[in-house]
């Protein structure tokens, strides 16, 4: 199946999975949003909202964050999932991705999905592991990083192992979508193409999967959110009480 210019088939799954483009109903991303690799830039541009700061400011208000590396892991966190859900589920239901090309899709910080992201040009790319390994991990979950240890200081296994989390959680929700449809093939599709995600360099070791279960060896950190406790996938199986420092790296 082709890719379509409004990414129809990502909607009744919802969420995260969602992405809106220039062919929307709704109408094109304005035009005074960033764009992703605005945001990624280590220094944001004089003329442009420092589109990184504010969602990590946002975050933090929400949730009430203790520490900023707090509200900078879940951000980071939340990012992932939308590329990684967006890019697995166009692979599984599509077998093409499109180029999520960061010039291309605009960001509203402030926002929560399915509102947050607006690609600008739908063009197809083959639907393979390698090429979803480029357009998320390196076009990017890199720079992202990059970034957020420059501004932040923020531990890179603690980013490596929100990125596999992220990955393992779209995969259980479409799997989860899936197989309530009857979609075997949709389903099987994600499964394959998670687990040699997961075997790429970047995300090798983040953690381990047990058919759609991930058990991360890291922790992201949202204990440490009043009320938040631990993932299901968290390394811990109970909010520590010691300084996650040791573990957040």
């Amino acid at each position: 199946m082709d890719l379509d210019a409004e990414l129809a088939a990502l909607r009744p799954l919802g969420g995260f999975f969602v992405l809106r483009t220039r062919a929307d109903p709704a109408g094109p991303a304005p035009e005074g949003l960033a764009t992703l690799a605005e945001t990624y830039a280590t220094v944001a541009p004089e003329a442009q909202r420092d589109a990184l700061a504010l969602r990590v400011a946002t975050v933090a208000g929400r949730l009430r964050a203790p520490e900023p590396r707090v509200s900078v892991s879940i951000s980071q966190q939340g990012l992932a999932a939308r590329l990684w859900s967006v890019a697995l589920g166009c692979a599984a239901l599509y077998g093409r991705v499109p180029a999520l090309d960061p010039r291309r899709l605009r960001w509203d910080p402030t926002a929560t999905a399915h509102e947050d992201l607006w690609l600008t040009e739908v063009r197809p790319l083959p639907g393979d592991a390698a090429t979803l390994a480029d357009t998320v991990l390196h076009g990017h979950l890199e720079p992202l990083g990059v970034a957020l240890r420059a501004r932040y200081g923020i531990a890179p296994g603690l980013l490596r192992g929100n990125a596999g989390s992220a990955l393992a959680g779209a995969a259980r929700e479409l799997d989860r979508w899936a197989r309530a449809g009857g979609r075997t093939d949709v389903a099987e599709r994600a499964r394959v193409l998670t687990d040699e995600l997961l075997a790429h360099p970047l995300l090798r070791g983040t953690g381990t999967r047990t058919a759609t279960a991930f058990r991360r060896r890291s922790c992201c950190l949202y204990y440490r959110v009043p009320g938040g406790g631990v993932c299901g996938d968290c390394c811990f199986t109970r909010p520590p009480r010691s300084s996650p420092r040791a573990v957040s790296g």
